[in-house]
C-alpha cells in the first residue's frame, strides 16, 4: 500500500480525476456539517457555540495535517494518503456515531473533529502532487477538478443528511444511525480512488495533445527549502487573504442577506436566505473548475489579481449600493465565492509553477495552514463586528459596513503580496541528478 502503483503503458490519464474525485466528494462533507448542528443541539443540550465545534476543530485539524503529514504523503505515494484519509475520516463518522449512541458529546468532538479532520487534511492533498504530474499541460483545470469535489460535496452531503435525519429521527439515536451510515458509505466510495489511482511514468503521458514537458523537468524545490523562500510566504499570505474575504461571507451568508434587506419593501424570507447559501455554494465549486481552468489560458499570477483585485470591488459595490439591490448583493456575493474556491483550486498550480513537482504536494500541504488562520479570521471579523454594531444600536447593512472595508483592506495586501512574487532563486533548486534518483527509487518501490 505504501508504493506508488505505477500506471501501465497506455494507462489513461482521465482515470485519475475521477479517483481524486472520490476523496474531495466524500470529505467535502464538512461543508455540510451545519444539518447536524440543530438535532444535536436539541438531544444533547448544547448550545451554537458547542456544536459549531466539532467543524472548528476539522478545519484546524485539515491545516496542520496537511502541512505535518505533506512530506509523508510525497514518500508514500497517494494510494497510502488516500488508505489513510479513509480509515481516519471514515473512523470519526463511527467515532461520533458511538458518542451520540451514548450521550457522550466529547466522542463527537474526537471523532468528526480531531480523527476525522486528519483524514480532512490527508484527504485534500493526496492526489494534488500526482494529478499535478499527470496533466503538465494543464495543471490548473486537473487540480480545479478534484478541488471542485471537496467545495461540491457539500451539494450531495446536505440533502443526503437532511433526508436520514428525517428517515432516523433528531433523537440522539437517529443521529448516531445517520452518522454510522456516513462513515460506512463513504469509506466505500473513498475505496474506488484507492484502487484506481496510479502515478505517471516518466515520460510525457498518454493523451496530452502536444508535446508539453515533462512533469519532471524545470525547475523542482524541496518543501524544506520553499518554506525559506519569500515566494512561499507571499503566496501563505495570497491565500490566506483570499479565504478570509471569502468565508467571512459564506460562514454568516444567511443572517447576512437577511439583515441587509429587513429594512426594505421586500425583506428576505428564510427560504430566499437558504435558496442564497445554496447558490453560494454553486459559485464556490464553479469557480473551482472554471478560474483554475482559466489560469492555465492568462497565467497564475494574472488570476489571483482578479480574484484580489475585482474581489475587492466587489466587496466596495456591496458596502456602497447592496442594500438598495438585491441582484447587486447577490451578484458581487456570488463572484466572491467564486474566487473564494477558485483561489484554493489554482494555488496547487501556482506552486507548480514556482517550486515544481517534486515535492508539490507537501509544500500545498504547509500552504494550507494559511487556511486554517483564515477560518478563524473571516468569521471573527464578521460576527464580532456584527455584534458590537447591533450594540451600538445600528442595523441592517451598517452592521458589515466596516467589516466589509476590512476584508477589501485584506484583499488589497493580497493584492500587493501577489505582485511580490518571482522565480524562485537557482540556490534552492534540487539538483537534477537528485530528483531524477528519487522518482526511479519510488517507481522501481
Amino acid at each position: 500500500m505504501s508504493s506508488p502503483p505505477v500506471a501501465p503503458p497506455g494507462w489513461s490519464r482521465w482515470l485519475v480525476p475521477p479517483a481524486a474525485l472520490s476523496v474531495h466528494l466524500s470529505i467535502g462533507q464538512a461543508y455540510a456539517w451545519s444539518v447536524f448542528k440543530p438535532p444535536l443541539e436539541s438531544a444533547l443540550n448544547l448550545d451554537g457555540t458547542q456544536s459549531a465545534l466539532p467543524f472548528q476543530l476539522a478545519i484546524v485539524m485539515l491545516g496542520l495535517s496537511a502541512a505535518f503529514g505533506g512530506t509523508l504523503v510525497e514518500r508514500n505515494g497517494p494510494r497510502w494518503a488516500m488508505t489513510v484519509a479513509l480509515v481516519c475520516f471514515s473512523s470519526g463518522f463511527l467515532i461520533s456515531a458511538l458518542g451520540a449512541e451514548t450521550k457522550q458529546y466529547w466522542l463527537i468532538v474526537l471523532g468528526y473533529g480531531f480523527v476525522g479532520g486528519i483524514g480532512l487534511g490527508i484527504g485534500y492533498i493526496s492526489p494534488v502532487s500526482t494529478l499535478i504530474k499527470w496533466f503538465p499541460d494543464r495543471p490548473g483545470m486537473a487540480t480545479g477538478i478534484a478541488i471542485m469535489g471537496f467545495g461540491g460535496g457539500a451539494l450531495i452531503a446536505s440533502p443526503w443528511s437532511a433526508q436520514m435525519l428525517d428517515s432516523f429521527g433528531g433523537d440522539n439515536d437517529g443521529i448516531a444511525l445517520a452518522l454510522l451510515v456516513h462513515g460506512l458509505s463513504y469509506a466505500v466510495f473513498m475505496t474506488l480512488g484507492v484502487f484506481l489511482i496510479r502515478v505517471p511514468r516518466t515520460e510525457v503521458p498518454q493523451g496530452t495533445r502536444s508535446a508539453p514537458p515533462s512533469a519532471f523537468e524545470g525547475v523542482q524545490v524541496s518543501a524544506r527549502s520553499a518554506v525559506r523562500t519569500p515566494q512561499f510566504w507571499c503566496l501563505w499570505i495570497v491565500l490566506c487573504m483570499n479565504v478570509t474575504a471569502g468565508i467571512g461571507i459564506l460562514e454568516k451568508a444567511a443572517p447576512m442577506i437577511t439583515d441587509f434587506f429587513a429594512d426594505s419593501s421586500t425583506p428576505v424570507s428564510v427560504s430566499a436566505a437558504a435558496g442564497f447559501v445554496a447558490l453560494l455554494s454553486a459559485a464556490n465549486m464553479a469557480g473551482r473548475i472554471g478560474w483554475s481552468s482559466t489560469s492555465d489560458l492568462i497565467g497564475r499570477k494574472n488570476i489571483y489579481r482578479v480574484y484580489l483585485g475585482v474581489g475587492a470591488l466587489m466587496y466596495l459595490l456591496i458596502a456602497l449600493f447592496g442594500d438598495s439591490s438585491k441582484p447587486l448583493f447577490v451578484l458581487c456575493a456570488l463572484v466572491i465565492l467564486s474566487f473564494y474556491g477558485g483561489g484554493f483550486a489554482t494555488v496547487p498550480a501556482y506552486l507548480k509553477d514556482l517550486f515544481g513537482t517534486y515535492q508539490v504536494g507537501a509544500i500545498h500541504g504547509r500552504l494550507l495552514t494559511a487556511w486554517s488562520l483564515a477560518g478563524v479570521l473571516g468569521p471573527l471579523i464578521v460576527n464580532w463586528i456584527a455584534d458590537h454594531q447591533k450594540d451600538a444600536g445600528k442595523h441592517g447593512s451598517a452592521l458589515y459596513t466596516l467589516s466589509f472595508g476590512i476584508m477589501i483592506g485584506l484583499l488589497v495586501v493580497g493584492f500587493v503580496a501577489n505582485e511580490l512574487v518571482r522565480p524562485v532563486h537557482a540556490r534552492h533548486h534540487v539538483p537534477a541528478p537528485r530528483e531524477a534518483a528519487d522518482v526511479e527509487r519510488q517507481q522501481s518501490a
